[in-house]
């Protein structure tokens, strides 16, 4: 038997990675020269190259390709000023320090990407945006509102395309939460999930334990 490059005890930290106040479930891979801070990632999710993921929330299982920016800080637009030398005051001025309360006020203001996610390629969410479970970012979309689950959304801003499923099968994969079964369940049916559609799986597994 072979060993296992993903491990559920440790992220898999491609080189280059910037990790600032993160926490990681099981199976967890981030990609090379990516970014995240005062984040959470959850269990067999992960990021390819430079993805920036900040005060962010992430579900399970959620595919979150190269180049997307999740949760990108904003400058205050209601002040004379747009420059950082505002709230990062002491990189600038020996005898003063960073405003705490703007950054405070930048991390409560959390991004939620829900379970088996895909943002496409270049993709952004921005701050306090929910991404539905099983919902699908396209590639270079702006999300600047809630996604709802199972829906695929494009463009700038982006716009809902259609839904995976009809909702009948989206109400049922999210009642039936597999995303919440044991790593050995989720061996057991790997090749189901393979080779059965949506409404099939759910025929094969509702009511099971």
């Amino acid at each position: 038997m072979t060993e296992t490059r993903l491990k559920p005890d440790v992220p898999f930290l491609h080189p280059d990675c910037e990790i600032t106040d993160a926490t990681f479930g099981k199976y967890v891979e981030i990609g090379r020269g990516s970014r995240l801070a005062h984040s959470n990632m959850d269990d067999y999710s992960y990021c390819d190259r430079f993805a920036d993921i900040a005060n962010t929330c992430v579900g399970k299982f959620s595919n979150i390709a190269a180049f997307v920016r999740i949760g990108a800080t904003d400058h205050p637009m209601e002040r004379a000023s747009l420059h950082h030398f505002q709230y990062r005051s002491a990189d600038y001025f020996e005898d003063t320090e960073h405003d705490d309360a703007w950054f405070a006020h930048r991390r409560s203001r959390r991004t939620v990407i829900g379970h088996d996610t895909w943002l496409g390629h270049g993709a952004q969410v921005r701050p306090e945006v929910t991404i539905g479970h099983g919902a699908v970012i396209a590639g270079g979309a702006i999300v600047t509102k809630d996604v709802p689950p199972y829906m695929i959304v494009a463009g700038i801003p982006a716009t809902p395309l259609r839904f995976r499923f009809e909702p009948k099968i989206a109400d049922r994969l999210m009642a039936l939460a597999w995303w919440d079964w044991p790593h050995d369940r989720l061996r057991g049916a790997l090749d189901d999930f393979r080779n059965l559609g949506a409404e099939e799986f759910l025929e094969r597994y509702e009511g099971t334990i």
